[in-house]
């Protein structure tokens, strides 16, 4: 069996034959400067959603657009905003459902909103709501729009599963065949095609499961399987005491309608405190008999839908709203898909950072979406490793360390869960709270996402008086 040392060795000639001369292709085009560009400043007045169920738990009979329905009209019930004072709606998703792929659409109109409103649908893997924002904080900023709904929505309960190509070539085929005969034939001739395609999470580029490059991203930085276990420990003990002490506010009460009653939904189902030893008895999940990621330390496929309420300032305070945070900047990023697959925060982090002239210990709360405890971990490692900021950032020194203590103190998706295309809304949601409840200035969230891509936003929470 390869040694650790031999494994980071390995990681490391491959990182740096990816990172000279590359740098990341980071879209700081798509970047809104402090005050919005044009001089418009652009706020988070509120963002709900649906509490986040394990799949095939109480959302399993619904579609992915009834979630996303809860959390709309969950977010007009409680901001009160006017369906038709809204200009435009967003929603990032992953598992499309073909029968509502511009889910955006269908979501709202059933909804209350009204038709005339544009709606459209984005999709970026796990930082599909991110997107979603930020395109709602681009159009405002430039004076396309005054307020803007974003949300996202998953829903691994009822995944897309395909028959074999050959079987829907031979089928669509039959459908063009112009006589009983022919159609029949055709449907024959592709019975030797009988299959269905499972869907994976996978990369199409790699052919790598995100939990395979997750355990060989864990052993190139030296995450140990009992670093993980602690970690993924704390992020449901902080999970369940957030829970407990009413901290998850952003969390709304869902009627589930059902065959024989409604159920109510109020609470997210997958947070659990677990102990050291339970975690130890769990097998390797993805790179078997020696790897490090379990069920316990991964995040789980999870149900669930979000929604953001951001307008201008002036907007905000002209109805009457008080805006949470200021919604002040953010980037995407971008790197090698392989050996670098989920470090999207550990280079978006430093670039968001310097684009403000901010340093970490500007930053009152850090919220970074938990893929893998391994994963979150080795993006801790990277921001605090001299040499991965030389060879891998072209940066003079590290970054820096993140006070832990600063460090999604809520929970975070390990525990809470973590529907794709939802979690952006939730982290930027949560860092605004935790803002107005801890009194910060400065909040940052970060995620990594399939493609080897990043997202980092800074939040700035809004004066109380």
């Amino acid at each position: 069996m390869m040694s650790s040392l031999a494994r980071v060795s390995l990681y490391r000639h491959a990182a740096l034959q990816r990172c000279n001369g590359l740098r990341l292709a980071s879209s700081s085009a798509q970047t809104t400067k402090r005050g919005g560009g044009g001089g418009r400043n652009v706020v988070l007045v509120e963002g709900v959603r649906t509490p986040f169920l394990t799949s095939g738990s109480s959302y399993k009979d619904l579609l992915a657009h009834d979630l996303q329905r809860f959390a709309f009209q969950g977010l007009l019930s409680r901001t009160g905003i006017q369906p038709d004072q809204v200009d435009h709606i967003i929603v990032g998703t992953v598992i499309q459902e073909v029968k509502t792929s511009n889910i955006a659409r269908e979501a709202a109109m059933e909804s209350g909103f009204k038709d005339r409103i544009p709606c459209h649908t984005v999709t970026m893997a796990c930082i599909s709501s991110n997107m979603a924002i930020t395109t709602g904080v681009s159009q405002i900023a430039s004076g396309q729009s005054d307020v803007v709904v974003a949300g996202g929505v998953d829903f691994m309960s009822d995944v897309p599963i395909r028959l074999s190509r050959g079987l829907r070539k031979s089928l669509l085929a039959m459908n063009k065949a112009k006589s009983a005969g022919a159609k029949l034939s055709t449907l024959f001739s592709g019975l030797k095609y009988l299959g269905i395609e499972l869907p994976a999470i996978s990369e199409f580029s790699t052919n790598e499961t995100m939990g395979h490059s997750g355990d060989r991203l864990a052993a190139a930085f030296g995450v140990s399987r009992k670093d993980q276990d602690d970690y993924a420990m704390r992020s449901h003990s902080l999970a369940s005491e957030a829970s407990k002490n009413g901290l998850l506010e952003d969390i709304l009460s869902v009627h589930v309608p059902g065959s024989k009653k409604v159920t109510t939904v109020s609470s997210d189902n997958g947070i659990r405190v677990s102990t050291p030893e339970q975690m130890a008895k769990l097998k390797a999940a993805f790179v078997r008999p020696h790897g490090t990621v379990t069920a316990a330390n991964a995040s789980f496929l999870t149900d669930g839908a979000s929604a953001a309420l951001i307008m201008s300032e002036e907007k905000a305070l002209e109805l009457g709203f008080k805006p949470k945070a200021y919604l002040r900047d953010y980037v995407f990023v971008s790197q090698d898909p392989k050996d670098q697959l989920l470090l999207g925060p550990a280079y978006a982090t430093p670039k968001l950072l310097d684009r403000a002239g901010l340093e970490f210990s500007d930053i009152d709360v850090f919220e970074y979406h938990e893929a893998f405890a391994g994963q979150i971990l080795a993006n801790l490692k990277a921001m605090d490793s001299e040499w991965f900021a030389k060879n891998c950032m072209g940066r003079s020194k590290k970054v820096g360390e993140i006070p832990m203590d600063k460090l999604n103190t809520w929970g975070g998706s390990l525990s809470i869960g973590h529907p794709f295309g939802a979690t952006g809304v939730r982290l930027v949601t949560t860092a605004a709270n935790r803002l107005q409840r801890e009194g910060g200035r400065y909040g940052l969230i970060a995620a990594c996402a399939a493609g080897g891509q990043g997202h980092a936003m800074l939040v700035e929470r809004y004066p109380s008086n």
